[in-house]
């Protein structure tokens, strides 16, 4: 005589399967519960609830945008631009963390005592000074201290930077100084540039340890080995010793990647468009917060989860690489 509960006990994955369903119902009637909760409550308070409003002529400018915008287009487009110009300085500052982190990490291992002390040195100041006091001291650097665009310094051909922000060669055109300031080319404001540099910067001091330790996890007979074959020390870290490292930084320098990602929502203390800048402004025109609100919950969850999934399909291609 069969007994299905007894072989439903005994079927591990059918019985997670089934209390991850119960789990998952009873966070939706949770989520249901609040949703309903709340509306009832606005309703009583006649506060006027919904995102209908996202359709509305949203009545204000975006200084600094991917896409154009005007206080005639709709609050939906600006949450888009807030969306792009947040995607913007974050993967800028994601990638610029990365290599600044790759070479302050595999720095602070030579034997070259004074380029050891400075990226030591490097991680312990940045990564102790809080990341919005960062931000700060870079606007005021960047908008106080440089010159004005008359007279912008000009490091490299085609390249200007001055208190109107960094000027650089762009499709096939490339910026002049003329006597109203820099033309042509692509360029970019200082307050972007103040958010860059500190979201990099902060990041890239914790990224330099992650790398550190993963190159210190590598057995030591590799390096040995890569030796031995007549490889150079940086031929061995590049072919030898990071494949291997990899598989152990992935995991907490994704964490530093969603770090730096919500982190840019401090953006608003320099003055850029960012996501949480732009919903501040409706948010106080339209005073819908419950709506605004959940829009920055659901981007900021949905920036991170992707996030995750990119470094996770990463990380299990260096693990089938390894096997």
């Amino acid at each position: 005589m069969r007994r299905p509960f007894a072989e439903f006990r005994r079927h591990v994955s059918s019985r997670a399967f089934c209390y991850q369903l119960l789990v998952a119902g009873l966070a939706l009637a949770l989520v249901w519960l609040l949703v309903e909760q709340t509306g009832a409550e606005l309703r009583t308070r006649g506060i006027r609830s919904g995102f209908a409003f996202l359709f509305e002529q949203a009545g204000f400018s975006i200084g600094e945008s991917v896409l154009d915008f005007d206080a005639a287009q709709p609050y939906w487009r600006a949450f888009l631009v807030g969306v792009l110009n947040t995607l913007r300085v974050a993967l800028a500052a994601i990638v610029l963390a990365t290599v600044l982190g790759l070479c302050l990490g595999a720095c602070s291992l030579t034997r070259n005592v004074l380029l050891r002390g400075l990226c030591r040195a490097y991680v312990e100041v940045f990564r102790n000074i809080p990341l919005l006091l960062q931000l700060l001291t870079w606007y005021f650097l960047l908008a106080e201290k440089l010159p004005s665009a008359d007279a912008a310094l000009n490091p490299l051909p085609g390249v200007f930077l001055s208190k109107s922000g960094l000027a650089f060669p762009w499709g096939g055109e490339v910026p002049a100084a003329g006597d109203f300031g820099i033309a042509g080319g692509g360029a970019v404001t200082p307050e972007f540039l103040a958010l860059l540099l500190g979201l990099s910067g902060y990041g890239a001091a914790y990224l330099a340890e992650i790398v550190r330790a993963g190159i210190l996890s590598v057995p030591r007979g590799q390096v040995d080995a890569a030796a031995a074959l007549g490889m150079t020390p940086l031929q061995g870290l590049r072919a030898v010793v990071l494949p291997q490292a990899l598989r152990l930084m992935i995991p907490p320098a994704t964490n530093q990647f969603l770090n730096l990602t919500k982190n840019s929502s401090l953006a608003v203390a320099v003055g850029y468009p960012d996501l949480v800048s732009i919903a501040n402004t409706s948010l106080n025109q339209t005073g819908q917060a419950a709506e605004c609100i959940s829009i920055l919950m659901a981007v900021y969850l949905g920036l991170s989860l992707l996030t995750a999934a990119a470094t996770g399909w990463y990380y299990r291609r260096q693990l089938r690489r390894g096997h």
